[in-house]
């Protein structure tokens, strides 16, 4: 399936909109990540912790997102956004677009 963020594929026609798809992934970071990612920060490094957390989620929510569209009989999602929220301690990310029907020839 195509996933892009932009509203049209490139070689691509738009043969049929099947609405909206979202996908949702909210992951905590337990105590001892938490503990290595505020030593990391510290000393001024990088939290391979909370990007590896951070991966998984959009990973995650772009799975599901195709998943629905596939759903849907799309072969493709366009205009996909996606967002990062932090919730308490958990980590939200949200993906988004819209669900077509491409078929070849502009």
């Amino acid at each position: 399936m195509i996933v892009t963020t932009t509203p049209s594929v490139e070689g691509q026609r738009i043969t049929a909109y099947k609405g909206i798809v979202t996908g949702e992934a909210i992951l905590g970071a337990n105590a001892v990540r938490d503990l290595m990612a505020g030593i990391t920060d510290i000393f001024g490094g990088r939290s391979s912790a909370y990007e590896e957390e951070l991966a998984k989620a959009r990973e995650t929510a772009l799975s599901e997102m195709q998943e629905r569209a596939s759903k849907l009989g799309a072969n493709a999602v366009v205009g996909v956004d996606l967002d990062y929220e932090v919730i308490n301690s958990m980590l939200m990310v949200s993906a988004s677009g819209t669900a077509v029907t491409l078929s070849a020839g502009a």
